[in-house]
């Protein structure tokens, strides 16, 4: 999807990306319902060209990078770096100044997917690390109470749970968290 002010440039954008087997699914000259347009569209790439981005387009990016995350380049005249800073914040994968020459855009589309979809990886592995964390505190937790209301050492607290969990065809943080819920709802 193209977002571009100038339909001159914006040729040259679509151009390079029908030359290299790619197809522009839509091309909006504004950038006000951005987060609208790709919604509807659903492109697997984001192309802005604009001279000034507002905030109000970097606020859309950021709504799309949260809600439908997707590689967007950003082609711009704007040099400052605390710009540049709250774009890549925003979710753009590539900010590029200047410069835009049909031989350039293929690599610097390139550059962008591979870099958007590191990031996603990454954000994946934080996100199950996060997970993993939390699961075994529970499980740390649950097997506290079982050690102490019943007297369990830390070994057999754990195989109750581990036994459980396998009976029930669950996890064992699974289990915890349901001993923990029962345990605050009886007392």
């Amino acid at each position: 999807m193209l977002v571009d002010q100038d339909l001159g440039r914006g040729a040259i954008l679509e151009q390079a990306l029908k030359d290299a087997g790619h197809r522009v699914i839509g091309r909006i000259a504004d950038d006000a319902d951005l987060a609208a347009e790709v919604a509807r569209l659903q492109p697997d790439i984001i192309i802005i060209d604009m001279d000034a981005p507002s905030r109000d387009t970097l606020e859309q990016m950021r709504e799309i990078s949260r809600d439908r995350p997707k590689p967007i380049i950003l082609f711009s005249g704007k040099r400052d770096s605390d710009y540049i800073r709250q774009a890549v914040q925003a979710g753009v994968s590539a900010y590029v100044v200047d410069g835009l020459s049909q031989d350039r855009i293929m690599p610097i589309v390139e550059v962008a997917i591979a870099r958007f979809r590191e990031f996603q990886a990454l954000k994946r592995e934080l996100e199950e690390t996060k997970t993993q964390l939390a699961d075994r505190k529970l499980i740390e937790r649950a097997k506290g109470l079982l050690m102490q209301r019943k007297g369990m050492s830390e070994q057999a607290a754990y195989q109750v749970l581990r036994k459980t969990a396998m009976s029930r065809n669950t996890s064992i943080a699974e289990v915890a968290r349901t001993l923990l819920s029962l345990e605050d709802l009886m007392f």
